[in-house]
């Protein structure tokens, strides 16, 4: 059963309280959205997000990026009483462009060339997802691995190039991924940048933010078995404050347990079985069997979640992770009052 209806969820998790948010990372440009798009964009503004990222892995989807941004632009307003004013309904979509580590076999050097050539005619906001993913075997073999690199690596230098920042997918792999970074021209402190859904330990967790890079918090952070990542989150805010993290949906991704419908804990494996079955080039989530749909109008569980696990006010944490995730994205979107 697929929720797409975030009203509908159990009484025994009451809707959490409506803040402005900003969703940094969403694949909301997928098919399985493609049915009711409009509606779920709308679900998303009555929940407060106001900005979302929607997010490239493979160069043949990158259209369907811009596609879905105009599709969105062009959702219908409503009118005012007197017609003279419309009011916005929907949230902003901005667009990241990136080749996708866990598809390195697909990339080519034409598709680097061609998404340069892309990045300088339709600027994107934030270049991702990129980075370095060794979840299965055949990711771990040296040609493959040695591929990712170089793509990696690439795709920093078109980010130091445009001066815009990375958006970085990391599984198994942290402390390589650290090594490139470190090694590389590409100063997230200047321009920015996100861990996207981190996964990783305590340690990790402070070497990205001392790098300069936000942490990516989704909705496994709902799931209270997720001891590691809750305590590596914890362990960033302690050593650098609030200011290091930003929230995403990740979505169709990564729901929260609350927003979940199958009998199985699905949420406790998803940080490790994402975009390795239900996210495939050729079928996107569609058949996921059991797969709860990710929806953006589901954030406000993330904040919420976070929230308690830090002990921090929703209000306030919702204003500093606008500011963090502007911060990220080297945008100026003013925080709405």
């Amino acid at each position: 059963m697929t929720r797409t209806d975030p009203t509908s969820i159990s009484n025994h998790f009451p809707l959490p309280a409506i803040y402005p948010l900003i969703d940094t990372h969403t694949h909301f440009d997928a098919p399985v959205f493609d049915s009711d798009r409009q509606a779920q964009t709308r679900q998303a503004y009555v929940h407060g997000v106001r900005h979302l990222m929607l997010v490239g892995y493979l160069y043949q989807h990158f259209p369907r990026l811009y596609e879905t941004q105009q599709a969105i632009e062009q959702m219908p307003l409503s009118e005012s009483m007197d017609k003279a004013n419309c009011v916005n309904l929907y949230p902003k979509a901005h667009i990241a462009l990136g080749l996708h580590p866990f598809y390195i076999e697909q990339h080519t050097d034409a598709h680097l060339t061609s998404m340069a050539q892309m990045i300088q005619e339709q600027r994107p906001l934030a270049i991702g997802e990129i980075g370095l993913d060794t979840y299965t075997d055949a990711m771990k073999q040296p040609e493959a691995f040695a591929k990712q690199k170089r793509f990696f690596e690439a795709q920093l230098d078109i980010a130091v190039t445009h001066k815009l920042p990375v958006m970085l997918h990391i599984r198994k792999a942290h402390a390589e991924t650290l090594a490139i970074i470190k090694a590389h021209d590409y100063n997230a402190h200047k321009l920015g940048g996100i861990a996207h859904s981190f996964s990783g330990g305590e340690q990790e967790a402070k070497a990205f933010v001392k790098l300069g890079f936000k942490l990516g918090v989704t909705g496994q952070i709902t799931n209270q078995n997720a001891k590691k990542l809750r305590r590596a989150i914890k362990a960033a805010v302690d050593s650098y404050g609030l200011e290091c993290l930003v929230i995403e949906t990740d979505c169709p991704d990564m729901t929260p347990i609350m927003c979940q419908t199958s009998d199985d804990d699905q949420l406790t494996s998803q940080s490790d079985s994402r975009l390795a079955s239900g996210q495939s080039p050729d079928n996107e989530w569609q058949g996921a069997d059991g797969h709860n749909r990710n929806i953006p109008a589901n954030l406000p569980w993330v904040l919420t979640s976070l929230s308690e696990l830090l002990n921090v006010e929703p209000a306030e944490l919702a204003h500093q992770l606008w500011q963090n995730s502007c911060n990220a994205l080297q945008t100026s979107w003013s925080y709405p009052t």
